[in-house]
């Protein structure tokens, strides 16, 4: 039998458990029974999340297929979650919570903005104690963001989600709104977006040999996509006539239609008789399902390995890269901005500080000393 090495492994500050062996497909298929696995190249091994009984639960899973080597593995004292501390939901606020996601549900809030609001809404209440929503005030939330959202250092991003699920809830559902003087908005950092040169798209979007991932990112790239807006695109939303791509029901709940060339209209073409998919365009393992988000995750981290490139670029890196070539060839922001289904112009504005072709001609004093 083979030997499978189990060893600690740490991705974003947090820890993992390490599989590595010999190729086997057995193995392989053993291992992809075992909850949120995932493959690294850089580490040439498989991941699983971490558990002090982990151990336990592999040998089950492993018997009389392999041997298990965990010499190298050491249980890691786990940081305790900051909300552990907090009391639990009691049923009253239990109940007010849910009757606040279905007023949002029953309002076409996307799903994910509904998880957002509720998780930090309930955050907020049992801070507060359980507290009767009623008797909250100003300096409740107040007291929870200093002794809270400072004092663990959380990002201005989450300070603002929290305000806006509280205020969200209060003014709708309890029709009393909190005195806004008091609530004082963080100032969120002003970030560039990554933006990815020509050359270094190309080397992406060639390295895979499969070619519905060699399909899937470059759509991404060559319509300006978000991730989810790839993985729910049909096949009817292609326009080959017109040379159109409809995007469905994207951020914000908007249509639009992108130009799409005929160079990938071709590519997309060979691989629709190749896989042949029944529902949507690009789809899982189950005929008729989605691709999964995490999986896409994973066909770009290959490809950016396989392409040598020393940044580690996510998806959303292609659609910034597509936009900033698009100003860089001289398209106007306000067409781009359509194009990107932004509501603002404000947001399509920030391709302007990362665009070179301007930045370029501008000659530095230097050279005249």
């Amino acid at each position: 039998m083979k030997t499978v090495f189990i060893r600690n492994g740490e991705i974003r500050k947090r820890p993992v458990v390490l599989l590595s062996f010999p190729f086997d497909q057995t193995l392989i298929d053993l291992v992809k029974t075992l909850p949120s696995w995932s493959w690294s190249i850089q580490q040439k091994a498989w991941i699983i999340p971490y558990s002090e009984d982990v151990i336990s639960q592999l040998l089950p899973v492993f018997q009389g297929k392999a041997w298990l080597d965990y010499s190298d593995f050491k249980k890691v004292k786990m940081p305790e979650p900051a909300h552990a501390s907090l009391p639990a939901i009691d049923p009253a606020t239990q109940l007010e919570i849910s009757k606040f996601q279905d007023w949002m549900r029953n309002r076409r809030y996307s799903e994910s903005t509904i998880k957002n609001y509720v998780q930090s809404l309930s955050l907020f209440l049992r801070f507060t104690g359980n507290k009767n929503p009623e008797e909250i005030t100003n300096a409740d939330l107040e007291s929870f963001h200093k002794d809270y959202i400072i004092s663990r250092n959380y990002s201005a991003s989450f300070q603002s989600l929290v305000i806006n699920a509280v205020k969200l809830y209060f003014s709708n559902r309890l029709k009393r709104k909190l005195e806004p003087v008091a609530i004082e908005r963080p100032k969120n950092p002003r970030l560039l977006p990554h933006v990815l040169s020509k050359e270094e798209v190309k080397a992406i979007l060639e390295s895979h040999q499969n070619i519905k991932h060699r399909a899937m990112l470059s759509l991404i790239y060559a319509c300006g996509l978000r991730r989810s807006e790839l993985l729910n695109l049909k096949p009817q939303d292609i326009d080959s006539t017109r040379g159109m791509l409809r995007v469905n029901q994207g951020k914000g709940k908007k249509d639009r239609m992108v130009p799409i060339s005929e160079k990938l209209v071709s590519l997309l073409r060979e691989y629709y008789q190749y896989e042949k998919p029944k529902v949507y365009l690009f789809e899982g393992q189950v005929a008729g399902k989605a691709y999964s988000g995490k999986s896409l995750e994973n066909v770009m981290n290959q490809a950016v390995t396989k392409a040598n490139i020393k940044q580690k670029p996510t998806l959303h890196w292609l659609r910034h890269s597509y936009a900033t070539h698009l100003l860089e060839s001289g398209t106007d922001l306000r067409y781009i901005q359509e194009l990107l289904g932004h509501k603002s112009s404000k947001t399509t504005e920030i391709y302007t500080h990362v665009s070179i072709k301007s930045i370029m001609n501008i000659k530095s004093p230097f050279d005249d000393l």
